[in-house]
């Protein structure tokens, strides 16, 4: 009875806020029962199986191996698919989460993995390989005792390095995107980086300053698109009988090489790498990133105001129920890490709820609870900061509490409060980096898809931090006039 309760709250408060945040949750496409539409899970930054193009999506011409087969797939066994890309640990998270319908993102098919999850008809094999930095003197893995080397989390590289650490040695440092794990070997925080070969090897080739040094693959595994165990079936059918088809045409192996054989580069190596030739080529994913940015920003201050203002209420009510309620959600929200508050909204929720939470509401949720209690902590300190005086004097004067509190505490009780709200919206503005984990395209996640592109990490970093500072000094020169002006 009581999970039966709070299943329907959960539903309920999901429902309430997609109704106000509906214009994001529309599905992209309506389709007819006669072509559905699936989700699949790919990953933000693993070329050449997957190319962002600057807005996020795959609409350019090289949308990598993966992308330009599932498109042909899809045409041809009737079906539509949407992309949530992530992290590909976050795609593992979102397809047990039943988020997505399929992960492909150069899914590697392990014993491990069998006994979790279904896979297709393999279509490539990937093996490791390690790579060092151009001028460095490692060759082997038996040199790297005492160092440290690097992989991506959940990957067959991480597993490939969990397994070998005590025969050689060495310390682990885990990454969620390649190019900032190539940029660590680069800077010489980590000694090798162990990816997939195609990977790596496409990346040498658009400009990434590190060589291989393993003459064969290690540890070479097919590479498949994986499901839920058991779950959707009629999906798996339909990719197989696609994956045959490409073969049987030969358009796999065309595909395939298109982006592993040709010494041909699939990016502009004629874009002006000087920040303001950067700027210049990427303004307008910059603006879009902004964008959401401050989308998610300002909606999400909204609802965090109000849930903090609640928190706030309840806090100084004249009832010990109402004061514990607001001390265990403050508690509560302010001790999780905002980052496990997105994966657990996002990837936790559907699996009581038995639906999909879509990644704009996720956001907002995330903001709302992890913002919200800190609100709620500074509104009830603000309200504990008024004068005893001045409850007494309004009580005396035969005002009831309610009218006591909004038209006499709380006017001065939010004066105090300014400096502390502006400082909370403005790290509110800062958290939805973290939303990027979960693959909101704000400003941050777009940094990192034009890094992948450009491979400008320091460049695109400047650029981005400055946006910010900008945005962060625009609002604490409005909140210094508020401020002058209440005063």
């Amino acid at each position: 009875m009581h999970s039966s309760k709070i299943k329907n709250m959960i539903i309920t408060i999901v429902a309430v806020l997609g109704i106000v945040v509906g214009w994001q949750m529309v599905e992209p496409q309506q389709v007819s029962a006669a072509e559905p539409t699936y989700t699949f899970a790919t990953n933000n930054t693993f070329e050449p199986f997957e190319i962002q193009d600057s807005k996020g999506g795959y609409s350019g011409k090289n949308p990598g191996i993966e992308i330009e087969m599932l498109k042909k797939i899809a045409k041809h066994e009737h079906f539509k698919y949407e992309l949530k890309s992530m992290s590909f640990n976050g795609d593992l998270q979102a397809l047990e989460a039943g988020q997505v319908d399929a992960v492909i993102a150069g899914m590697s098919v392990t014993d491990e993995r069998k006994e979790k999850y279904d896979f297709s008809t393999p279509y490539y094999t990937s093996g490791v390989v390690m790579a060092v930095a151009k001028d460095s003197n490692i060759k082997s893995m038996s040199q790297l005792k005492g160092k440290t080397v690097s992989a991506k989390s959940g990957t067959s590289a991480a597993l490939f390095l969990k397994n070998n650490q005590k025969k050689y040695g060495y310390k682990i440092r885990y990454f969620d995107s390649s190019n900032t794990m190539w940029n660590d070997v680069k800077t010489g925080n980590t000694a090798a980086t162990f990816d997939d070969g195609p990977v790596l090897e496409y990346g040498i080739k658009e400009g990434v300053p590190l060589k291989i040094v393993t003459k064969e693959p290690i540890d070479a595994q097919p590479v498949a698109v994986g499901y839920q165990k058991g779950k959707n079936l009629e999906l798996q059918k339909k990719m197989n009988d696609g994956i045959k088809w490409l073969k049987d045409t030969g358009q796999m192996d065309q595909i395939i090489d298109k982006y592993t054989k040709s010494d041909k580069t699939t990016k502009d190596s004629a874009t002006d790498r000087t920040i303001l030739g950067l700027i210049r080529a990427n303004y307008p994913a910059l603006l879009r990133g902004l964008w959401m940015t401050i989308e998610l920003t300002v909606v999400g201050i909204i609802f965090a105001m109000i849930f903090g203002v609640i928190l706030g209420v309840l806090g100084i009510a004249q009832n010990k129920f109402a004061n514990a309620v607001s001390s265990t959600l403050i508690y509560i929200f302010r001790g999780i890490p905002m980052i496990v508050l997105a994966f657990f909204i996002y990837m936790g929720i559907p699996n009581v709820i038995g639906h999909k939470v879509p990644l704009f509401l996720a956001g907002i949720l995330t903001l709302t609870f992890n913002e919200g209690a800190y609100i709620g902590a500074i509104v009830k300190g603000g309200f504990e900061s008024v004068n005893i005086g001045q409850w007494e004097a309004a009580r005396s004067l035969g005002l009831p509490y309610s009218k006591a509190l909004i038209k006499v505490i709380a006017p001065q009780g939010f004066k105090l409060m300014i400096p502390s709200l502006v400082n909370q919206f403005i790290i509110t503005l800062k958290d939805t980096s973290i939303l990027s984990a979960i693959g909101v395209m704000e400003l941050t996640q777009t940094g990192t898809v034009i890094i992948s592109q450009n491979m400008e990490g320091f460049k695109m970093w400047l650029i981005i931090g400055t946006m910010y500072i900008i945005i962060i000094t625009l609002l604490t020169w409005l909140s210094n006039y508020v401020q002058k002006r209440m005063g």
